[in-house]
């Protein structure tokens, strides 16, 4: 490794603080926008302390890239503040911070990689960022040093473009003393102790400091921070190189500065650097490089400033594919290979938010793009702390979304892929396999996994689809409907008119009990706490009345209770209730249970005839009716039985210890072979669910809406005793007139169905989105839940959604679109009509 340059690290601040409201850990640009945006914010008492100077790390080696554009929906939320930021801190702050705004360009040059630009633009309507995809001759006017041979056509974002990643540091780095936060460096963190009240002792060679959280902003330290703490945060090192050439004379005789140029398809940026030009590629899987020595042994003492020994020979095929693209590169001279370590993740986003299982530990990790992302998440971050809450939903951000089956074998596969398909298409429903599968499979994986397209869950393989013989089989994705669309289509008539059977097993689910457990529950949840021996679906909303989670909570007995969440929302969900636990002091004792049970799902018109044949329980709909749950044995083998389905359809979901699941579930299809018993995947459920009108949370609901435009008012119970989270704030949105709401949208289209997140269109402006969407097998039509202004949520108002480029005519629709099995239930005892 090689020392590219050194300067002097500055002294400790004068007045060393041995009490801190906040204590930052890691001087990269994340910490320090932290730090800034805390104190800016009038938090006293913030301390940063770095380990060696500030941007030491990844951040001083960055090629700086800026960008509105991702495809992540609130993540563009991230970037475009940060971008706005970056615009004013020099007049804020009056340091320079080098922010160039030629703008960027993305380059299809395949037919998908158009696809792929519509299906973004799409979602993209409904942003305050510009974004435009233009034809070749703009994109020729806007890069005339192109090869134009194979550009189809260009995403363009016009404020896109490049920053000094020191000079921004530094500026931020201003702010925050300006406004009151002291940064202390070089002070290592030596240990961390979590005191029983929730607050920390910060160790240092320089003292101790007393504080009421933590923040790890380490990069790529980060691990060694958690260490202290006993937690494994997946993180691991990759190898980045950029190249920077000489003067380049077409560069130099340039008008303006060229935009950044993105070449997807031979996955490289490249941009002006004075007068020549920087080029810096994502390796394929194969040849990019880890640092995985740093996972098994530490950073090395000392490393700040240094690079790792560059690899031209790695890169070779991303240069001659730029030089194709730009042939002015072949004559450039190169003058510097940048060689730098950057943190990964998983799944390249980075973790932030506070830790599940330790009280008051926050992170802002796993940064791969953190030069961006800095500014944004500075804000969210100081946001959340100060608020209780986060600003809006960023659940792909969770450092919770990783459990103790992300092993160090898991992350160094999936970093390694995440990295290798940094420009790779992004599809729809998109699977990435490697790493796969973790220790994270149900009792019945191994009977399945030959049948179906398995999905990953939170680490957990569940069936998508299943196969049958003459069936285009695998994963082919697509952005209209592929391989899949048939089969799903055949599981929804199984479930509608017989009876399936789904592995649920992957739900988040928790035992809670104590002396407390009623009221802790009744300060969680908006609705009604059920009786002994019922289930009911309830809201965990947040101080703002926004919707931060939903369960299904089962009485089993006196004090006793089963709560069930979605897979991608387990650690989420326990965090928050853990938290309330502490804050109230509540006697309850809360145990996460989702590894020790499974759940299969039994559902159709056929599922109580082919039940009643494996137990002496009463299932007849007097005895066991809607929502209620009780314990029983299916065949001998004991299970909670909770008469609920997603499917709408009558059903039971059935929870058992994981090790009983595959002779359950040979049981049930053995019994159920006369009623013609079959297996369906989560993509029939998702297409039941929305025929039925059932919201789903991250979709329909989540921080950014409250439950009365989500139209979730009768799970919602304002006039019960207890003072739930969120109650007073929801009596005040109830006051005042909702400005949007959740509607239920008939589309016509053609060959490709809405996924959620487009925009909705009316008088050829965009007023909304679509949430959730999918095709409905019952009236060969698209369905999509959308939000839109309330003087347009009338039914029968027409409407229009954006599918890849092009408007197709929608109409707001009286939910649902076919009748629970319940409510066709009570209509036919009353006599009245029962059809969908």
């Amino acid at each position: 490794m090689k020392s590219f340059w050194k300067e002097k690290p500055t002294s400790l601040e004068a007045r060393w603080k041995d009490a801190a409201e906040t204590v930052i850990i890691g001087g990269g640009c994340v910490g320090v926008s932290l730090a800034y945006h805390l104190a800016k914010a009038g938090m006293k008492d913030v301390v940063l302390l770095e380990k060696s100077e500030l941007t030491a790390g990844s951040t001083w080696h960055a090629a700086g890239l800026t960008t509105y554009f991702h495809p992540g929906i609130n993540l563009k939320k991230i970037h475009h503040y940060s971008i706005k930021l970056y615009e004013k801190l020099e007049e804020e702050t009056g340091q320079a911070v080098g922010f160039h705004q030629p703008g960027s360009i993305r380059i299809a040059s395949t037919p998908t990689r158009v696809d792929e630009f519509k299906y973004q633009m799409s979602r993209a309507g409904w942003h305050p960022t510009e974004q435009y995809l233009i034809g070749p001759e703009r994109v020729q006017e806007l890069l005339p040093l192109l090869n134009m041979e194979k550009v189809l056509a260009g995403l363009y974002n016009p404020g896109d473009g490049h920053i000094d990643p020191y000079l921004l540091t530094m500026a931020l780095a201003a702010g925050a003393r300006k406004y009151g936060a002291q940064l202390n460096y070089p002070v290592e963190v030596t240990n961390l102790k979590c005191r029983s009240d929730g607050t920390w002792e910060v160790e240092t060679p320089h003292g101790t400091i007393q504080a009421n959280r933590v923040v790890n902003t380490a990069g790529f330290w980060a691990r060694e921070i958690g260490k202290m703490i006993g937690l494994q945060h997946p993180l691991i090192p990759v190898h980045h190189q950029y190249v920077i050439t000489a003067t380049v004379p077409e560069v130099k005789a340039l008008k303006r500065e060229m935009p950044v140029l993105r070449d997807l398809e031979g996955s490289y940026y490249l941009r002006q650097e004075r007068d020549g030009l920087l080029f810096g590629p994502y390796e394929n899987q194969e040849k990019m490089k880890l640092q995985e020595s740093w996972v098994e042994h530490g950073v090395p003492p000392g490393f700040g400033k240094e690079l790792f020994e560059s690899d031209l020979d790695r890169i070779m095929d991303h240069i001659e594919a730029a030089m194709e693209m730009v042939p002015v590169l072949k004559k450039a001279d190169i003058i510097n290979v940048v060689a730098g370590p950057i943190t990964y993740s998983p799944d390249i986003l980075p973790m932030v938010g506070p830790h599940q299982s330790v009280r008051n530990y926050w992170v802002a990790i796993g940064f791969g793009y953190g030069i961006i992302h800095a500014g944004g998440i500075g804000k969210y971050l100081s946001d959340w702390i100060l608020n209780g809450e986060p600003s809006f939903d960023l659940i792909e951000l969770d450092p919770n979304r990783y459990g103790k089956w992300t092993t160090t074998q898991f992350t160094a596969a999936k970093a390694r892929e995440s990295y290798g398909f940094n420009n790779i298409v992004g599809y729809p429903k998109e699977e990435r396999f490697a790493g796969r599968p973790t220790e994270r499979v149900s009792g019945i994986y191994e009977n399945l996994k030959s049948k179906c397209s398995m999905g990953f869950h939170a680490g957990w393989e569940q069936p998508h689809w299943f196969y049958k013989p003459g069936d285009d089989i695998g994963y082919k994705p697509s952005f209209r409907r592929t391989n899949w669309f048939e089969p799903v289509g055949r599981e929804y008539s199984q479930v509608m008119e017989k009876v399936g059977v789904i592995d649920l097993t992957p739900f988040g689910k928790f035992s809670i009990k104590g002396s407390d457990s009623v009221r802790l529950l009744d300060r969680l949840f908006a609705n009604v706490i059920p009786k002994v021996g019922f289930t009911n679906i309830s809201h965990m909303l947040t101080p703002r009345g926004r919707v931060y989670a939903e369960l299904t909570v089962s009485h089993l007995k006196q004090g006793e209770f089963l709560l069930v969440t979605g897979s991608g929302s387990e650690l989420h969900d326990l965090r928050w209730i853990e938290e309330e636990a502490a804050r109230g002091q509540y006697k309850t004792e809360i145990t996460n249970v989702t590894e020790e049970l499974g759940v299969l799902g039994v559902t159709g018109p056929y599922a109580r005839k082919v039940l009643q044949k494996l137990t002496t329980e009463d299932l007849s709909d007097a005895a066991f009716s809607f929502l209620q749950s009780r314990d029983l044995k299916i065949s001998d083998i004991p299970v909670t039985a909770v008469r609920i389905s997603y499917t709408g359809e009558l059903g039971w979901e059935l929870y058992h210890r994981q090790k009983d699941s595959a002779p359950l579930y040979s049981t049930i299809m053995e019994a159920g072979q006369e009623e013609g018993i079959d297996n369906f995947g989560t993509y029939a459920l998702n297409a039941l669910r929305l025929e039925k009108a059932f919201r789903a949370w991250g979709a329909e609901m989540n921080c950014d809406t409250n439950p009365l435009e989500a139209g979730l008012n009768y799970f919602i119970k304002l006039n019960k005793p207890a003072d739930f989270i969120g109650k007073q704030a929801l009596k005040q949105i109830k006051e005042e007139e909702l400005q949007r709401q959740l509607v239920y949208l008939t589309l016509e289209t053609d060959n490709v169905d809405p996924e959620g997140n487009e925009s909705v269109w009316y008088n050829n402006k965009v007023i909304g989105n679509t949430t959730s969407g999918s095709y409905s097998y019952s009236t060969q039509q698209s369905l999509a839940f959308a939000y839109v202004p309330v003087e347009l949520s009338r039914v029968g108002q027409k409407l229009e959604v954006e599918l890849l480029g092009k408007n197709y005519p929608a109409t707001v629709l009286q939910e649902p679109l076919v009748m629970t099995e319940p409510t066709r239930t009570r209509l036919q005892k009353k006599g009245g009509s029962a059809k969908g």
